[in-house]
């Protein structure tokens, strides 16, 4: 028997119990690697070295996945080139047209057949590069052809039994000062009309040609060999010497040489009927007008809106305007930066040749074909009117150089862009609201208004 002379009590830790840092995980360790745990700094390099081959693990994997839902997408078909065709210098451009594909060149033009890929015919008369070119098929193996060179000319052809023709340079001018660059070139479906925008040195115009492409059949078919014959071809070695002593000019002489020239006598065609020649809108001023009977007499029946221009607003009125605008809404005005814009006549113009439908007045008197282009519209930059031109025109008319829009659609604001649907049916105008509207040219109203987020600048629109 054991007598016990003090009650029981639990001893204090003593400091050889205390737990050391290195032996806190000592209970996952295993007891028989116990003592060939690595000593440090080795363990933290075994620890960062496992911390990479963990991550390097986990990107695998993400991969791997990423991998797998790749391949159970759809995959989309390489399509290979099964011919191709040599080109003498450099390919700017090509157009197709029937079966003939239309390749504008640093040093002219060139066609080849779409079957076999050869070259058919080669136009290097002038040593003149092709930027861009136009094609539409006329029937019985005719082609009109619209080339744009550097020097912003456009040169008119006619595609006759794998021969070129050059008819006429559209903006050909003897002095060089008043020399006019193409901008954009437009040619309608069917090659009936054309469109030339055009910009001098201080002001853009578009011009409307109607091309006479009946004529054209016709007189191919009475002289097939004259047209034949009119084809200018010329060898790769007179080419080259041409092109070392042209070098030799000096620049003036550059400018002053036109590359109808040498082909004057080529154009034996039926020349195209110059039909409109639109100039931008002006900026609306004040009224010169002393009463309102004066302004009724400038105005038409009044059956449609015009371009503003006949009004009574005097030019004080215009000023004081302003005036008040700008004290009413100074803060604003400061805070987003604004500056005083002085009215610039736009030099850029979009423009689309239109079928016949219920926005163009067409009469009853002229004679009107589904698949013939009736108008066209036209917008320019910074201007809220989309004007629409009528091209039933009678050829003993004379060519305004200013004429009136037949009709006008005001939008709130600038349009900035607009396109057509490849059936003509289907008019989409964008603004720099950001809105964006859809209308049924055939039945005259429209079908959707769009409005895109705020901030946002619309540069172009396409109908897929």
């Amino acid at each position: 028997v054991y007598n016990l002379k003090h009650p029981l009590e639990i001893p204090l830790p003593s400091e050889e119990n205390w737990l050391k840092e290195d032996d806190e995980d000592f209970f996952l360790q295993d007891p028989d690697r116990k003592r060939e745990a690595l000593p440090q700094p080795f363990r933290m390099i075994n620890k960062l070295v496992m911390l990479v081959f963990e991550n390097a693990m986990e990107i695998i994997e993400r991969k791997e996945m990423l991998q797998e839902a790749q391949k159970l997408k759809v995959q989309p078909t390489k399509c290979l080139p099964t011919a191709g065709f040599q080109v003498t210098g450099r390919a700017n451009c090509l157009a197709v047209s029937g079966k003939y594909i239309f390749v504008g060149l640093s040093v002219g033009l060139a066609a080849f057949n779409v079957s076999d890929c050869k070259e058919v015919c080669v136009w290097d008369a002038i040593n003149t590069e092709v930027c861009a070119i136009h094609a539409s098929d006329l029937g019985n193996e005719c082609h009109v052809l619209l080339a744009v060179d550097e020097m912003g000319l456009v040169c008119l052809f006619c595609f006759h039994k794998e021969s070129f023709l050059l008819i006429k340079i559209l903006n050909e001018m003897e002095d060089v000062t008043k020399r006019s660059t193409c901008v954009e070139v437009v040619l309608s479906r069917g090659g009936d009309y054309t469109g030339v925008l055009l910009q001098g040195n201080t002001k853009a115009w578009l011009e409307i040609y109607r091309l006479p492409k009946d004529s054209w059949l016709k007189e191919t078919e009475k002289n097939p060999g004259a047209a034949a014959g009119l084809t200018y071809r010329e060898r790769r070695s007179s080419w080259t010497s041409r092109r070392a002593q042209h070098c030799c000019h000096a620049d003036s002489s550059l400018l002053q040489e036109s590359p109808v020239s040498a082909n004057k006598a080529d154009a034996r065609l039926s020349l195209p009927v110059l039909l409109l020649k639109v100039k931008p809108p002006k900026p609306v001023t004040g009224s010169s007008f002393k009463s309102p009977v004066e302004a009724l007499k400038k105005m038409d029946d009044g059956s449609m809106l015009g371009l503003g221009y006949n009004h009574l607003i005097k030019e004080s009125q215009w000023k004081q305007q302003e005036a008040i605008f700008r004290s009413t809404y100074r803060e604003y005005l400061e805070a987003v930066g604004e500056r005083e814009s002085k009215e610039e006549i736009p030099r850029h113009a979009t423009f689309h040749f239109l079928l016949p439908s219920r926005i163009l007045p067409v009469g009853p008197e002229m004679e009107v074909k589904p698949d013939l282009p009736a108008g066209i519209s036209v917008h320019w930059d910074g201007s809220h009117n989309l004007c629409f031109y009528l091209l039933n025109r009678t050829l003993k008319e004379k060519v305004d150089s200013d004429p009136k829009p037949d009709v006008v659609w005001p939008s709130a604001a600038p349009i900035a862009c607009s396109a057509v649907s490849s059936c003509s049916r289907y008019l989409a105008l964008a603004c720099e609201d950001a809105t964006i509207t859809i209308w049924d040219k055939r039945l005259g109203y429209p079908l959707s208004v769009s409005a895109i987020l705020e901030e946002r600048l619309i540069r172009s629109i396409h109908f897929l």
